[in-house]
């Protein structure tokens, strides 16, 4: 019983917000209508539409919303302090899905490329290690083995190489687990 009166209740507020949005359409045709009726100079447009741009610019844009949103889930605040800044900032502006889904579509994307890049830092330098280097690369020796082999300068860079790309590919996914 106490799960349908919940469903009632929700529905009931789900038609109050969509009748929020038909009142601002209603009054916003209404405005229109009254400008066309209207004979207001030119210096008065500009005033309405200073007003209607300022009104609009307060609304935050998606990334800045999900910012704040990620502020409040992360500040040192109580739940119920966070539940309530939340809902202040739900209420106060737009955000669908679809905005929702580009931002973390986006730092999937830069994760993917963080990672390619990282492998092909690690193939580089193995390949840099295995592949013979020429002759007068091979002069900078750092550290003889014997007197036919040591390590050499392109080993000591092949090696940083790997080490980057170990890092890149690290960080990459470190950011992927923390995004989720």
């Amino acid at each position: 019983m106490a799960d349908k009166n919940k469903l009632i209740q929700d529905l009931r507020h789900f038609e109050q917000l969509e009748a929020k949005d038909q009142e601002l359409i209603h009054k916003l045709n209404e405005f229109i209508a009254l400008l066309e009726g209207s004979k207001i100079d030119t210096e008065n447009i500009h005033g309405i539409k200073t007003k209607i741009n300022q009104a609009l610019d307060k609304k935050l844009t998606g990334k800045e919303l999900i910012k704040q949103i990620q502020d409040v889930s992360s500040s040192d605040a109580s739940k119920f302090d966070q539940l309530s800044q939340l809902e202040d900032l739900l209420n106060n502006n737009y955000i669908d899905s679809v905005q929702a889904k580009k931002i973390g579509f986006g730092k999937t994307i830069v994760n993917i490329v963080k990672l390619i890049i990282g492998f092909l830092f690690v193939t580089l330098g193995f390949a840099m290690i295995i592949m013979p280097a020429p002759p007068y690369f091979e002069m900078f020796v750092i550290f003889n083995f014997n007197a036919d082999d040591g390590f050499t300068l392109m080993d000591l860079i092949s090696l940083i190489i790997i080490v980057i790309g170990i890092y890149i590919v690290l960080n990459s996914l470190i950011h992927k687990k923390k995004y989720e």
